[in-house]
């Protein structure tokens, strides 16, 4: 990466925790990624929002129970996605295909070995 683009990446990233303030960057195996400070990924708990029963605010605080976090908190991740939805679509989307693969290797060895 470089100087000129790690630069703009860390004034971005700056600018979205001022926004959101509880939100961090966190570094990790596929890159830097929005996440509750202290607790999950961004995408993590949208991921779970989008399936969890209920409706409203119901919904946020069943789930923040789940969770062990505040319902302040899972709002707070619902507020950064509503801001920044292609960001958290593709880590979502990027850990389905990552979850798929897999899924296939394993079902790859469960043929060899069955056979």
């Amino acid at each position: 990466m470089s100087t000129t683009s790690l630069v703009s990446s860390l004034l971005d990233e700056g600018l979205k925790t001022r926004q959101f303030p509880g939100v961090v960057y966190r570094p990790g195996p596929t890159g830097r990624r929005a996440a509750l400070l202290g607790g999950p990924d961004v995408w993590e708990v949208i991921r779970d929002l989008r399936h969890w029963p209920g409706k409203g605010m119901e919904r946020v605080e069943r789930l923040a129970d789940e969770l062990g976090l505040s319902a302040n908190r899972v709002s707070l991740a619902a507020d950064f996605y509503g801001a920044f939805p292609d960001e958290i679509d593709a880590r979502i989307e990027e850990n389905e295909r990552a979850a798929e693969e897999i899924r296939r290797r394993a079902q790859q060895r469960e043929t060899l070995l069955s056979s």
